[in-house]
């Protein structure tokens, strides 16, 4: 019974790694708004790492989070570093493309729970009095992270978050 049990876990083990060979090496997730307000209003809240608390749903994931803002948090050079107890987890962002008032791009590098690097843009395109808002993050996927997608969508999950990050950026934006 325990050999049998043994094999049944062994070809399942192996069908699950044979499964997450056949995942994309690459992991890319994308949202977009059209927040009611120019793109020159917009741009700082991005291109400022210490305005993110306004918006960023990541920055309500852990209430104990301690955030380290570089000597620069705004534009190209920006840094800011994280580190919580709970979802948020570890990591650090820096800006590393900045074009105002239509791109912001972030290369990431998370720690903890997975170490990871990421890259994160943000695309602001003009629609009359109106701003179309663009979040993209791609990273490579690494064989561990596969096999995790297999059971969980992280695209959604991620999307959600970028969802509800936009919606808040979008209601900060639109104040006043």
């Amino acid at each position: 019974m325990i050999r049998m049990l043994a094999v049944v876990a062994a070809i399942a083990l192996a069908a699950i790694l044979a499964l997450a060979a056949f995942e994309p090496d690459e992991f890319r997730v994308q949202r977009s708004t059209t927040i009611n307000a120019p793109a020159a209003k917009v741009f700082p809240l991005i291109d400022d790492f210490r305005r993110w608390t306004a918006w960023s749903p990541f920055e309500k994931m852990d209430p104990t989070m301690r955030r380290t803002y570089g000597a620069t948090t705004a534009g190209k050079g920006a840094t800011y570093a994280w580190e919580g107890d709970g979802k948020a987890g570890a990591g650090r962002m820096e800006i590393a493309e900045s074009t105002a008032p239509s791109r912001v791009g972030i290369v990431l590098d998370f720690e903890k729970p997975i170490a990871n690097r990421a890259r994160a843009t943000f695309t602001l395109s003009p629609h009359g009095d109106a701003t179309l808002v663009t979040w993209t993050m791609e990273s490579p996927n690494r064989y561990l992270v596969k096999v995790m997608h297999l059971f969980f969508d992280a695209e959604q999950i991620v999307g959600d978050d970028f969802a509800r990050g936009l919606a808040d950026l979008k209601a900060a934006a639109e104040k006043s």
